[in-house]
């Protein structure tokens, strides 16, 4: 009975970790966007945007950034899961082999 207690406490502690990272995250944003009040100019190769704020630059380029990552992962996961469908079917066949093997004289 300890032991939940324990997994409650954890989770708990889990929790107000993160919040305490996203209220972090939320001040240096204000901190950031109050020390960078100017427009900037951002030109990406393709094309230029003018008069940008440099917090909704940063915040898309962050959740492009994100999803980046989010996708990247998804692909290596479906990768993987292939990967061990392929697996779990040899596997079959090869039991099924030895089991035709081991039943013959």
């Amino acid at each position: 009975m300890n032991r939940n207690r324990n997994t409650g406490t954890s989770s708990t502690l889990r929790r107000l970790s993160w919040a305490a990272a996203l209220v972090l995250f939320v001040v240096l944003g204000a901190v950031f966007a109050y020390s960078n009040p100017e427009p900037i100019d951002v030109d990406i190769g393709l094309a230029r945007f003018e008069d940008i704020a440099p917090t909704a630059a940063f915040a898309v380029v962050l959740a492009l950034g994100w999803l980046l990552g989010l996708l990247t992962a998804a692909a290596a996961l479906w990768r993987s899961k292939t990967e061990k469908r392929r697996l779990r079917h040899d596997l079959e066949h090869a039991r099924a082999e030895l089991h035709t093997r081991r039943d013959t004289p």
